[in-house]
C-alpha cells in the first residue's frame, strides 16, 4: 500500500516554526510524516534541519528531502533513535538557516528582476551566500546590482503568492527564468510568487520556495562576486550583510 503524500505547511505559512504531526513510516533511510513545516531541498534551496520529538524520544533531522509518492523524507542523523509508527510528534525547525534561506531566496528574485530577458542556468540558495547564473554575455557591475538590490529592499515591496494552470503558463513562457529547471507539471497548477503589487509587480515567476513576507525583512545585501562561467555564462555571488 502507498503512502499518503505529506502535507507541506510551509506552502501556507512560511513562518510555521513547529507542527504537530503523525509517523507515517520510519527508517534510516528517513521518517515519512502525514503533515510537515519542513522545506524539501529542490530547486536551490536547502532542505530544512530541525527535530522531531515524541513522548519518550527525539530525533535530530539532519535535512527535509522529496520522498517517493510526493512525500517528505526527515533524515534522522546516524544511529538516531526513530520514532514509532503512528506516534503523535512535534516537527520543529532550525529556524535561524530557514529564515536565511527565506531572506536569499527573495534576494535571488529581486536579482532576477534586475537583470530582464536573461535566463537563469543555475543557482543555489546558501545560509552565507547564495548565486545565481544568468545567460548573459556582460553583466552590470558589482556595485551598480548592490545598489540597485539595496534600493528595492528599502522599498519594503510586499511578496505573496497565486496559483494560475498550467495551461496559463504554457501561454505565458516569459513567466519561466530558469532555464535550467523547469516548472513541475502534472498537478494541474502553477505556484506564482509577486514581489511588488499586482498590477505592477518587480518580479514574479514560478517558484516553489520559502520567502520573506515583504523585501525589507531581507535586510542590506551585497554582490561581492561576478565569475565569467563560460561564453554566455555569468555567475553573480550575494550574500547578506549582518545577521
Amino acid at each position: 500500500m502507498g503512502l499518503m503524500p505529506t502535507e507541506l505547511l510551509y506552502r501556507d505559512d512560511a513562518y510555521l516554526t513547529e507542527a504537530a504531526a503523525t509517523v507515517l513510516a520510519a527508517g534510516p533511510e528517513g521518517v515519512v510524516l502525514d503533515r510537515t513545516p519542513f522545506y524539501a531541498q529542490a530547486g536551490g534551496q536547502p532542505g530544512d534541519a530541525g527535530w522531531l520529538r515524541w513522548e519518550g524520544g527525539e530525533m535530530a533531522v539532519v535535512k527535509a528531502v522529496k520522498g517517493p509518492e510526493d512525500t517528505v523524507l526527515h533524515l534522522p542523523t546516524e544511529g538516531a533513535a526513530l520514532p514509532p509508527v503512528g506516534a503523535a510528534v512535534t516537527a520543529a525547525l532550525d529556524w535561524g538557516p530557514r529564515h536565511r534561506h527565506m531572506r536569499m531566496h527573495t534576494a535571488l528574485h529581486l536579482l532576477c528582476s534586475l537583470i530582464p530577458g536573461a535566463g537563469v542556468t543555475g543557482g543555489q540558495i546558501g545560509a552565507d551566500r547564495s548565486r545565481l547564473d544568468f545567460d548573459l554575455a556582460a553583466p552590470p557591475t558589482k556595485e551598480s546590482l548592490t545598489e540597485a538590490l539595496n534600493a528595492l529592499v528599502a522599498a519594503d515591496h510586499p511578496v505573496g503568492e497565486r496559483w494560475i494552470s498550467e495551461a496559463e503558463l504554457e501561454a505565458n513562457p516569459s513567466l519561466v527564468r530558469t532555464l535550467s529547471v523547469q516548472p513541475p507539471r502534472g498537478a494541474g497548477r502553477i505556484r506564482l510568487v509577486r514581489i511588488g503589487s499586482e498590477e505592477a509587480p518587480v518580479d514574479l515567476q514560478p517558484c516553489g520556495g520559502t520567502h520573506v513576507r515583504r523585501t525589507g525583512e531581507i535586510g542590506r545585501v551585497e554582490v561581492t562576486k561576478l565569475e565569467n562561467k563560460g561564453k554566455q555564462n555569468r555567475r553573480v555571488y550575494l550574500v547578506l550583510q549582518g545577521e
